[in-house]
């Protein structure tokens, strides 16, 4: 099989992003986004999907923390999507329910084409760190949108916000490295479609 990488970049007024992606890899990273506490869950989200991410991001913090992690969120989700390539024989579906002490999340995945997310989790803290909760949401929203993926993220239980959000990004990564896996029984792509 060929090796399955991208790499993206980005430059906007707001934000300078570039991202190396190998989706074959052993969770080897390197990532710098300004923001501690989001460079720790994509640091999980590699780890624990065992993706390679080399991910550099220079935004305007000085604004507020939205147009870092929204523009990471486009540029990861292209990444995945441009390094999936035409998906042949990959295995689609991906989904991981994920505990970490207290908090349990479920993800489910479908690299279908057709973007979607449902996002059902509760943070009571308005910032965990330097990152605000109410950018879970945004970053989701957009690795789904731009990858072409149908992303449900669900919190079964939880009331340490530190535990929730670890407990989403490492569900996340590992439903979308069963997702992007190989089914060897599939010839082309897993649609009555011939396409995804």
């Amino acid at each position: 099989m060929e090796a399955r990488t991208a790499k993206i970049t980005r430059c906007t007024k707001e934000t300078e992003i570039s991202v190396t992606l190998n989706l074959d890899g052993s969770g080897q990273y390197r990532i710098s986004t300004g923001i501690g506490f989001f460079d720790h869950m994509l640091g999980g989200f590699a780890r624990h999907g065992l993706f390679d991410l080399d991910l550099v991001c220079k935004g305007d913090l000085e604004v507020d923390s939205h147009h870092t992690i929204e523009d990471v969120g486009i540029v990861l989700g292209e990444a995945i999507r441009e390094a999936l390539g035409e998906k042949k024989a990959v295995r689609r579906y991906g989904s991981m329910m994920l505990p970490m002490d207290e908090a349990l999340v479920l993800c489910a995945i479908d690299l279908s084409g057709r973007p979607y997310l449902c996002f059902d989790e509760n943070y009571t803290v308005p910032k965990i760190g330097e990152m605000d909760t109410e950018m879970f949401h945004e970053f989701f929203y957009a690795v789904s949108y731009s990858a072409g993926m149908n992303l449900h993220i669900k919190q079964l239980n939880g009331t340490n916000n530190h535990h929730i959000a670890e407990a989403t990004f490492k569900a996340f990564a590992k439903a979308l490295d069963e997702a992007t896996g190989y089914e060897p029984r599939v010839e082309g792509v897993w649609s009555t479609k011939g396409m995804l």
